[in-house]
């Protein structure tokens, strides 16, 4: 599974950093067990996506690519960020922290509280950004496939959002930021 999901960076990673991986994809599996995704593929394959994307596109280091799988665990699980810092330290921990939307129900509509999570995103560390542009780049696919009526609504807070990526990896900004022009230009 690792040199699947970092490639040619597998050789590169220690014996620490290759357990750190395998940890948080148990972590995640486990969390995500039985969450389905609209394309009917169970869950875990987009936290594998989006540290696939980090790790073979832009090859981070394996703190990025742990946190990249663990990325949706906090908003969509019952693990915590003291339990992911517990088990795998400050480092992962922050940048884990710094992708969970801190917006509540109670905070708004939709568009208020996606307000209130770009302003947290455009804040973060370029890092916690890149894995957010590779988590754009995944979700934007697969919910222009799968839930083309949610696209249009989805498609526009993602071209919002790519204002405020403004520090993550360049060649994944462009990527994600072809993806949005795409769905517009064959969207209108």
């Amino acid at each position: 599974i690792y040199e699947d999901l970092v490639g040619t960076s597998y050789q590169k990673i220690s014996s620490k950093g290759k357990k750190i991986i395998y940890d948080s994809i148990v972590i995640a599996y486990n969390g995500h067990d039985g969450q389905i995704r609209k394309s009917g593929e169970a869950y875990i394959h987009h936290p594998l996506e989006v540290a696939k994307i980090v790790s073979n596109d832009i090859g981070l280091f394996y703190i990025s690519i742990a946190s990249a799988i663990l990325h949706d665990t906090v908003e969509d699980t019952a693990t915590t960020v003291d339990d992911i810092k517990a088990q795998f330290g400050d480092r992962v921990a922050k940048l884990v922290s710094e992708l969970t939307d801190v917006s509540k129900p109670e905070d708004g509509n939709r568009a208020t509280r996606k307000g209130i999570d770009r302003a947290k995103l455009a804040g973060v560390s370029a890092d916690a950004q890149t894995i957010k542009l590779a988590d754009l780049i995944s979700n934007s696919k697969s919910i222009v496939k799968y839930d083309p009526s949610f696209a249009k609504v989805y498609m526009d807070e993602k071209r919002q959002l790519l204002a405020v990526l403004t520090k993550g990896n360049s060649l994944l900004r462009a990527l994600a930021q072809d993806i949005v022009d795409s769905y517009y230009k064959n969207n209108g």
